[in-house]
């Protein structure tokens, strides 16, 4: 006898996305992770992993790191909503690793539509950074 699953059946490649948000849209991320498993991607969301910094039982630096870790591991960045500090660093560590950013805006509190660089918004302590986008 030999042990067989349904998971063992299941095995093609697909492009990872790790998926960039600000804590202002934590309640929206798993919305995020449905959008992109229906788009054929594997999700990294920190969210789903570390929480919002693991409620601060580790220090945060180390929840960053880790952070930082799964983007350079992932094929792809999707900034989800508005940009905040965090999210910006985040992108500009792609920009570094040579990992494509795409952008998207929440729509109606449950959906995803894909934005252009130019219409994205950014939290007011990172707006006068647009350019680093």
């Amino acid at each position: 006898m030999s042990f067989e699953h349904r998971a063992m059946e299941l095995g093609s490649d697909k492009d990872t996305v790790f998926i960039a948000m600000s804590k202002k849209s934590f309640y929206f991320y798993r919305h995020a992770v449905k959008y992109a498993l229906e788009s054929g991607y594997v999700p990294i969301s920190p969210f789903a992993s570390f929480d919002y910094f693991m409620t601060d039982v580790v220090e945060r630096d180390v929840v960053r790191e880790a952070n930082n870790n799964l983007i350079k591991i992932s094929d792809e960045m999707w900034v989800v909503g508005p940009v905040s500090d965090g999210v910006l660093a985040e992108i500009k560590l792609c920009r570094r690793e040579d990992i494509p950013v795409r952008y998207f805006k929440i729509v109606d509190s449950k959906d995803m539509e894909e934005v252009e660089k130019g219409d994205v918004v950014l939290e007011d302590e990172v707006k006068e950074f647009k350019s680093d986008l």
